[in-house]
């Protein structure tokens, strides 16, 4: 697997197996992707509705970038009932293009969509980089990671305050609120030595001790 520079980024796959699983993830880091940057942006679950409010978040948060939809509408909490045809849909998005990074959920969130797609990508992308997301949520899964990527104070307040705005459906719920997202990115900063950061995991990674050739 290749090393890579994050402000070098041309070509990007997120996978979510809900609306909003990206941008709670690595909402930061795609505030933070350069100018013109190939999106292709995957969902497998998600009413009409949550559908609506996918392609609006990710237009507010890659306001700059060329995306591409791939939207599914399995059932909420049955992936893994339909293995075959998610690891159908991670391969598509495998062969729609070489990428650069590929953003998925963490192998170990206890939620199982997630847990599946976390196993699948790596089987699909070979030569990219896969940044493995973490969701804050009930289950209490969340535990250390080996990836930090700093977020300054705008970024991490704006990142919240797009969450909130992008997707309404999901404001009832009881950790769904700006002070958990905030929080765990105030910690994820502290663990880096920044004021805010997201984390993620990385099963393999390359470091350049200088340019090739």
């Amino acid at each position: 697997m290749r090393s890579l520079s994050l402000d070098r980024v041309r070509s990007v796959v997120a996978i979510g197996a809900h609306p909003d699983d990206i941008e709670i993830g690595a909402g930061g880091l795609l505030l933070g992707l350069p100018p013109g940057v190939r999106v292709r942006y995957v969902t497998c679950t998600g009413t009409p509705e949550r559908h609506a409010e996918a392609r609006a978040a990710a237009a507010a948060f890659l306001p700059d970038a060329d995306v591409s939809y791939d939207l599914h509408s399995f059932p909420d909490g049955r992936l893994p009932a339909y293995w075959g045809e998610v690891k159908a849909i991670v391969e598509a998005a495998a062969r729609s293009g070489a990428a650069d990074l590929v953003l998925a959920p963490a192998r170990d969130d206890r939620h199982q969509d997630h847990r599946l797609l976390g196993d699948l990508v790596p089987t699909a992308f070979r030569d990219a980089l896969i940044l493995h997301f973490e969701i804050p949520k009930w289950d209490g899964d969340l535990t250390g990671r080996r990836v930090y990527v700093p977020m300054t104070a705008w970024t991490a307040r704006r990142k919240v305050e797009l969450l909130s705005r992008c997707f309404p459906s999901q404001k009832s719920r009881d950790w769904w609120d700006d002070e958990v997202f905030l929080g765990l990115a105030r910690l994820r900063g502290m663990e880096c030595r920044s004021r805010y950061a997201e984390a993620f995991d990385v099963d393999k990674i390359t470091l350049r001790l200088g340019e090739d050739g």
